[in-house]
């Protein structure tokens, strides 16, 4: 009522609607009605009717093109600003790969210029690259939260024999008078870190507030997930989880995967639909591409295909560099804040210099994620 009479809204109106509408667009199941996240709805719909006009003409599928990236940028920037977990990237990941993969096959494969063997390759590596997202969609490392009855029982032991120092990342140092007060506060016998003499030296440990653990050296906690992380290097949108220790090498898997299933997918249809010509001229000038609306959809999806695939090459390049100097995002984000890391290449990558070892070391560290620490024997710790 407020609206047809144009009278201004109480304060909250608005987000009190939308979670409303969110809360009752619910799809019938046998069980009960499913709730659905409103957030997985908007790619499913605007990516296609944003790629059929395109399809229309040259100058429609500029604009498009030129705005539908900074849309999804905007996008990112007022859910990451609002510290707020988020399906549409994923959503939008996973509709684009499979829309894309039905316009190969429907406007692509039908010309017989693509063998039932190219068919088969770009199939299998996007199998693949499904089934290394999946992996890197699991457990990244979380450090199990301690109980109530076991923060309470810390608290009370730790209370007069522990001392909190504070760090410019917002994190807390903790220094107790006793390993054993020190491993209640761990949570050792229930595994949640290591011995004391497994952990390598020159590394730290930091008491996290908002979980209330004491966490290994390298561990962050992710605001988004709310939980600690090992080897937290960042939380990515397009997983909607974070990287950590237990699926980084899933996430550089899938990524690999990605670029190059992609890769192929626009070579197989630049050379259907532009043929005699190199596929990176064909890129950018292929007269007829716009003579029939079949070849103008296939068209303007390799170029859908092109800036994504773009977006998440850099990203992979910065994983690259990352890996090969033994840093994590995190790491070089407070770094840079803290002005204690070297910019190298350009400002590509930060090099902290607390954990390069070398590009081989770095590397074979990196490999090795994930894997159980040695088992050390009591004459070693002696």
């Amino acid at each position: 009522n407020r609206w047809l009479t144009c009278k201004s809204l109480p304060p909250g109106s608005l987000e009190r609607i939308a979670d409303a509408i969110a809360d009752r667009l619910r799809v019938p199941w046998f069980t009960g009605a499913v709730k659905i996240n409103i957030s997985l709805v908007p790619p499913l719909v605007l990516l296609p009717v944003f790629l059929h006009v395109a399809a229309l003409h040259f100058l429609l599928a500029l604009v498009i093109l030129t705005s539908l990236p900074m849309v999804v940028l905007w996008y990112y920037y007022l859910t990451h600003r609002r510290k707020e977990r988020t399906l549409f990237f994923l959503s939008l990941g996973l509709f684009s790969l499979g829309y894309m993969y039905c316009v190969f096959l429907q406007e692509v494969v039908p010309r017989g210029h693509v063998g039932y063997s190219q068919v088969v390759i770009l199939t299998c590596g996007l199998i693949l690259m499904l089934t290394a997202l999946s992996r890197a969609k699991k457990d990244p490392g979380y450090l199990p939260s301690p109980t109530s009855n076991d923060k309470s029982s810390c608290q009370v032991m730790d209370l007069p024999s522990k001392k909190v120092t504070g760090s410019s990342n917002g994190l807390h140092g903790v220094n107790t008078s006793g390993a054993a007060s020190g491993r209640a506060v761990n949570g050792e016998a229930k595994g949640y870190s290591r011995l004391s003499a497994e952990e390598p030296e020159g590394m730290k440990k930091d008491w996290c507030a908002k979980c209330q653990l004491v966490r290994p050296a390298r561990a962050g906690h992710c605001r988004l997930c709310g939980r600690c992380v090992r080897r937290l290097d960042h939380h990515c949108v397009w997983i909607n989880s974070c990287v950590g220790e237990q699926n980084h090498q899933a996430f550089i898997l899938a990524l690999s995967l990605f670029m190059l299933t992609s890769l192929y997918g626009i070579m197989l249809t630049l050379d259907t639909v532009c043929r005699g010509r190199t596929p990176f001229m064909a890129l950018f000038y292929c007269p007829g591409a716009y003579s029939d609306y079949s070849s103008a959809l296939s068209f303007t999806c390799v170029w859908y295909c092109a800036i994504v695939t773009a977006g998440m090459g850099y990203i992979l390049l910065i994983q690259l560099l990352n890996i090969s100097y033994n840093v994590t995002e995190r790491e070089a984000r407070l770094a840079l804040r803290d002005n204690t890391g070297r910019r190298l290449m350009g400002g590509l990558v930060i090099d902290t210099g607390q954990y390069n070892r070398g590009f081989l070391c770095n590397w074979g560290h990196f490999l090795s994620l994930g894997s159980p620490p040695p088992q050390r024997s009591a004459e070693d710790i002696v």
